[in-house]
């Protein structure tokens, strides 16, 4: 089955094709990104208008990219898949729209994917079938702990109260002086940073369930720029690496630990880690430390597949069509769309 995907859920314009067969590794013949990262980055932050702006003005070059660098044309496409939800609504409407007119012009299925699911399912890409485990979803919109049963089949272990763990590495690297997206800004700062400098809390780390919450440690960090340089405010230079890198470590603390004990309590021997977040390289070697010495196998996505992108949904959207399902051409979007057993 060749299948072609698109995701605009936000502020990344992609377009993917990928063949597959049930049971067997996706292969991905193509996948297109256009990113708008420099566009925003003088807001300090995605600007839905003109996301959705830039969308339409890059979806069909992509669409046309994409059949190019795949050899395949739109005669050979046997079905069409798009983000629905969750993400922008502006955003959303440009690549779901496009995937139904192209479905409705060849005469094949749509599928309404779900963002969520791509980013759940894209640690397996590479191996088509998809286990038994615990699946971590950390990026900029979403924390999100999952016991997955099979594709289709989770259950939700726990979630972010209020800011999502990229959400608030962006909102604390804005706090910093660091441009925007503020994930690898502070990343790249902490290297050089020792994580005990300064001791920020790890908040719901003792409360039972699996919930998470980064809004007070984001305050933590706002105070201590007060209490440091009171008169403006703003991190002192001797300052900034060490605070980048205490709060990385707090973030990263509690994702590892919490997600182990969601592991424990679902008996899952497999954890599963992706979305944007889990590129940074201090967080994967926490979770690798942490599984080895629980015995626990780790599944990572590899990096192309960690930001958005359209392959992502395309693999969700081929393990659907192989369970026969698709989606109604009048269907609707759906912003704030969750993840739940179909």
């Amino acid at each position: 089955m060749l299948l072609l995907a698109l995701e605009s859920s936000c502020d990344e314009t992609a377009v993917a094709i990928l063949s597959g067969e049930p049971g067997q590794p996706a292969r991905i013949l193509a996948s297109e990104i256009a990113s708008q990262i420099e566009l925003h980055r003088q807001y300090g932050g995605v600007v839905p208008e003109v996301a959705s702006r830039n969308h339409s003005l890059h979806l069909r070059p992509l669409v046309e990219q994409a059949l190019a660098h795949a050899g395949v044309n739109m005669r050979q496409i046997d079905a069409f898949a798009a983000t629905s939800g969750p993400g922008l609504a502006s955003s959303l409407l440009i690549g779901a729209t496009a995937a139904k007119a192209m479905a409705a012009a060849a005469g094949k299925p749509f599928i309404a994917a779900n963002h969520l699911e791509g980013h759940l399912l894209s640690p397996f890409v590479d191996t088509g079938i998809v286990p038994p485990h615990l699946g971590l979803i950390v990026s900029g919109g979403h924390t999100l702990l999952l016991d997955v049963e099979a594709p289709g089949a989770y259950r939700k272990l726990g979630s972010t109260r209020d800011d999502a763990a990229g959400e608030a590495f962006d909102k604390v690297a804005k706090m910093l002086g660091l441009p925007y997206p503020g994930g690898p800004e502070i990343e790249r700062t902490a290297h050089d940073g020792r994580c005990d400098a300064f001791s920020f809390p790890r908040s719901m780390m003792k409360e039972p369930g699996f919930d998470f919450s980064f809004s007070g440690l984001k305050t933590a960090v706002l105070y201590t720029l007060s209490e440091r340089n009171p008169e403006t405010g703003t991190p002192l230079p001797d300052d900034l690496a060490d605070l980048c890198a205490s709060f990385q470590e707090a973030v990263i603390e509690v994702l590892v630990v919490k997600t182990i004990r969601a592991a424990k309590h679902s008996g899952r021997r497999l954890i599963a880690l992706s979305g944007g977040v889990s590129l940074n390289k201090t967080l994967r070697a926490a979770f690798e430390k942490a599984c080895h010495r629980e015995g626990i196998t780790l599944a990572l996505a590899t990096p192309g597949l960690c930001t958005d992108n359209a392959a992502m949904i395309g693999f969700a959207g081929l393990l659907r069509a192989f369970a026969g399902e698709s989606s109604p051409l009048d269907g609707d979007i759906d912003p704030n769309l969750t993840l739940a057993a179909r």
